[in-house]
């Protein structure tokens, strides 16, 4: 069964829409318990970092997703659910992220001639063929909608790169826990198809 965290701040149902079209057994939920039984957990978001932090700690669940996240479960953060795993974002200075990979969250260059936020399809160079990425081809296209985006992330757990007027570090891999900027859950037969590489995946 995967949880999909309700924390207050994420696009909940199309991710749950997402998995019920690849017939996968799925719960919204913020409940603890739920979660930590949970064989794959999802962490989506839109919003703001600050609020999205503030939200989880008001709810008591800042340690279960930490816990989730390291206990070798699949783990899968979507767009504001990537940023959150690192440790700060210049959108909300002061406060600290889940600091669960090393990197920080910067906003896009506003002066190079490109709109802000960046919305549409990109492509997405593969820097891991396995896990997430497994089967699915070198710059294929996916859905963004963000304006902040990370930037000096180890290189090792990079998984993917956009170009939006500057490299954009759009996917991370480390073992069980990854994530994405782009929306999987918006971006056609390809992002299911990763939706399903997650779900292959082994805790």
């Amino acid at each position: 069964m995967i949880a999909v965290i309700d924390y207050g701040a994420g696009n909940l149902m199309s991710v749950k829409n997402a998995l019920d079209y690849i017939g996968a057994d799925s719960v919204i939920t913020a409940d603890r318990r739920i979660i930590k039984s949970a064989t794959h957990v999802i962490l989506p978001g839109v919003g703001s970092f600050g609020d999205a932090m503030k939200s989880m700690e008001k709810r008591g669940l800042t340690d279960t997703i930490r816990e989730a996240a390291i206990s070798g479960k699949p783990f899968l953060g979507i767009c504001l659910g990537l940023q959150l795993l690192f440790e700060s974002s210049e959108e909300s200075g002061g406060v600290k992220g889940l600091a669960l990979l090393p990197g920080k969250i910067v906003k896009i260059p506003s002066n190079m001639g490109l709109k802000v936020p960046h919305i549409g399809w990109n492509s997405v160079s593969v820097k891991q063929s396995k896990g997430i990425f497994a089967d699915i081809p070198d710059d294929s296209y996916f859905y963004f909608v963000h304006s902040f985006y990370l930037d000096s992330a180890d290189e090792n757990v990079v998984a993917g790169t956009t170009h939006y007027g500057v490299e954009i570090q759009c996917a991370v891999q480390k073992n069980n826990l990854c994530a994405t900027q782009f929306h999987p859950e918006k971006s056609g037969k390809t992002g299911l198809k990763l939706l399903q590489n997650f779900l292959d995946m082994e805790g």
